[in-house]
C-alpha cells in the first residue's frame, strides 16, 4: 500500500526489452535503501525491484502494466515519481493507494496561477468518475480534484509538488498514469451490482 507521497525522483539510466517485459534501470538516492523482491511505485506502478546496484536498481514491467500506464513511454532520462510501500507505523498523509494504475490521461490545460499551477487531464470514457474534494492519484502524486467533469478533471499544485515531483515536466499533451480513489471504485461495482 501507498499513500501518494511522493519520496525521491529518479531517472530513467538504462531500457531493455526481452520479449514482451521491459527492464528499467533506475538512478535514485533511495537505491542504496532498497532490496530485491521490494515493491516501489514508479509514476504510481507499484513495481518489483529486482537487482539493486549502489546508485542504480532494476525493475520489470510486464505487458499489462505497459498498456495501461505510461511506462511504455518512457525514454533514457525521463524523470519518475518514486515512493516506497508504507511501513506499518508510519503517518498516512495522502490517501489510500494500492499502486494499481486503472490508465491514462492525457493534459489537456495548464495553467499558471502565480502560486499554484492549475493542470487539467482528460481520461477515456470509463466506469471511472473524479468528484470534487475527492481524492485521485496522478503518476504516484496524491491529489484533491478541484473540478470534476465526465471524463476530465482538475487539480492544483503547489510549489512544493511542482519541483518535487515530475508535475514540473508535464506539458499540454503529456500522458499521465491514473488511479481512482479505492473508496469510490468500490461503491461503483457495488452500484453496479443492484442495477
Amino acid at each position: 500500500m501507498f499513500t501518494g507521497i511522493i519520496e525521491a525522483l529518479g531517472k530513467v539510466e538504462k531500457i531493455e526489452k526481452e520479449g514482451s517485459n521491459v527492464h528499467f534501470t533506475i538512478k535514485s538516492d533511495l537505491a542504496a535503501e532498497l532490496k530485491v523482491d521490494q515493491s516501489l511505485a514508479h509514476n504510481g506502478v507499484c513495481l518489483t525491484v529486482v537487482d539493486v546496484m549502489p546508485t542504480q536498481y532494476k525493475v520489470t514491467a510486464i505487458n499489462e502494466t505497459l498498456q495501461k500506464s505510461n511506462l511504455g513511454y518512457l525514454k533514457i532520462g525521463s524523470i519518475v515519481n518514486l515512493e516506497r510501500a508504507m511501513p506499518a507505523n508510519g503517518r498516512f498523509d495522502g490517501h489510500v493507494v494500492q499502486g494499481h494504475v486503472d490508465g491514462t490521461a492525457i493534459c489537456v490545460n495548464k495553467v499558471d496561477e502565480n502560486g499554484s499551477w492549475m493542470f487539467t487531464f482528460k481520461y477515456e470514457n470509463n466506469q471511472h468518475i473524479t468528484v470534487e474534494k475527492g481524492s485521485i492519484t496522478v503518476n504516484g502524486v496524491s491529489l484533491t480534484v478541484v473540478s470534476a467533469m465526465q471524463n476530465q478533471f482538475s487539480v492544483c499544485i503547489i510549489p512544493y509538488t511542482f519541483e518535487n515531483t515530475s508535475f514540473k515536466e508535464i506539458q499540454i499533451g503529456s500522458i499521465v498514469n491514473l488511479e481512482f480513489d479505492i473508496i469510490g471504485k468500490y461503491v461503483e461495482r457495488l452500484l453496479a451490482y443492484r442495477k
